[in-house]
């Protein structure tokens, strides 16, 4: 059975509160879910404050429950006032009904919500969009906020294993949008935030391939995504569930250190793909000297657990990077991390001297592993 709505706190006669959004959606197709969003109809600010509930920032009716610290918003309509994702006037009042509210939501699996008493309202069709695998727009007003083309290849690349596919008549919205050039209006941020969610879901390529199709991807990215970047993308994707090897894996042989891209690209991600494509032009090492010279080109020496990131991503995605190969490359960082310049210094010698001193023991050191 659905969680009902808590109702420790006293709220004037007339006002509902329903779940909505995403709860619902993934409840019904048997998803677990651990986040909830609540909706309240018929109520001002006030009702809520004196509540005991918490109003969060300005722009929106958004609260934040005394004791589950869960978010309530009141029903709200919004209308286009300017560019990007931020160009939206506001309008919260207890005459908002909650079809009006629901109506404002991007796609109709998104726009139904379940009563108190588990009732199911669905005005727009989402159960039925649901049960046909369609990933459908709820109103024309889709087309106001840019994001909702990175969100809608996000709900594809979720729930691509279970079948499910953008309407035609959607994906031709998406495509309009993205023509107009509104999607530069973005904020990076809130670009890379559905990037990042979107390489941790099921099916990553998914993502990337609708917006490759769109035309989107050299709007929003540093490069054009090929099939054989995708075709890596979903060999990692079996081995790893976080963002970061993900990425890398995707871009990483194609990586440009000068790129500059509008998606706010988290500086780690950057320079593991940049690291990634230092160990795939570099090719598996042949001899210590090779093996050195590749850990220091990783900054191996110095950078903690990114060098064996970037070599674990280099053995997914490369096949002249075996297991043998790394394996032999991590053991050569193990001893050769055993060495260091106090013995050199020691003995007198400064600066590179000691440096080039180092890396001569280190390549000695570790000979017998070729």
């Amino acid at each position: 059975m659905s969680p009902a709505a808590p109702k420790p706190l006293a709220l004037r006669e007339g006002i509902t509160i329903l779940r909505v959004g995403g709860a619902v959606r993934d409840e019904l197709l048997g998803y677990a879910f651990d986040e909830i969003d609540w909706v309240v109809v018929g109520a001002n600010p006030n009702d809520l404050l004196d509540a005991g509930f918490k109003q969060v920032g300005n722009d929106f009716p958004v609260f934040l429950h005394p004791e589950t610290n869960e978010e309530y918003a009141l029903a709200r309509t919004e209308r286009k006032s300017g560019k990007g994702y931020n160009g939206f006037t506001v309008y919260a009042d207890p005459n908002v009904t909650l079809e009006e509210d629901l109506q404002r939501r991007d796609l109709t699996i998104n726009a139904m919500a379940r009563s108190g008493e588990g009732k199911l309202i669905d005005p727009y069709g989402g159960q039925q969009d649901l049960e046909a695998r369609q990933l459908r727009h709820v109103s024309p007003s889709f087309t106001e906020d840019p994001l909702r083309v990175f969100r809608v290849c996000r709900f594809a690349a979720r729930y691509h294993h279970l079948g499910f596919e953008v309407a035609s008549e959607t994906l031709d919205l998406m495509h309009e949008m993205t023509q107009t050039g509104e999607l530069a209006e973005l904020a990076p941020d809130r670009v890379w935030r559905e990037t990042e969610r979107a390489l941790c879901e099921q099916t990553p390529e998914v993502f990337f391939r609708l917006l490759h199709t769109l035309g989107a991807d050299e709007e929003m990215y540093p490069l054009r995504l090929s099939e054989r970047a995708l075709s890596r993308l979903t060999i990692a994707r079996d081995q790893f569930d976080d963002s970061l090897r993900r990425w890398a894996a995707l871009t990483g042989e194609d990586f440009l250190p000068d790129l500059f891209c509008r998606a706010a690209i988290p500086k780690r991600h950057l320079t593991t793909s940049n690291l990634v494509r230092i160990s795939l032009d570099s090719g598996p090492p042949a001899s210590s000297e090779d093996a050195i010279s590749l850990l220091e080109r990783l900054d191996a020496f110095r950078q903690g657990s990114l060098w064996d990131d970037v070599l674990t991503v280099v053995g997914c995605i490369d096949g002249r990077f075996s297991a043998d190969e790394l394996s032999r490359v991590r053991a050569v960082k193990t001893i050769a991390e055993t060495i260091s310049g106090g013995e050199f210094a020691a003995q007198g010698l400064k600066g590179t001297a000691i440096k080039d001193a180092v890396r001569q023991k280190r390549i000695a050191a570790t000979t017998h592993l070729y």
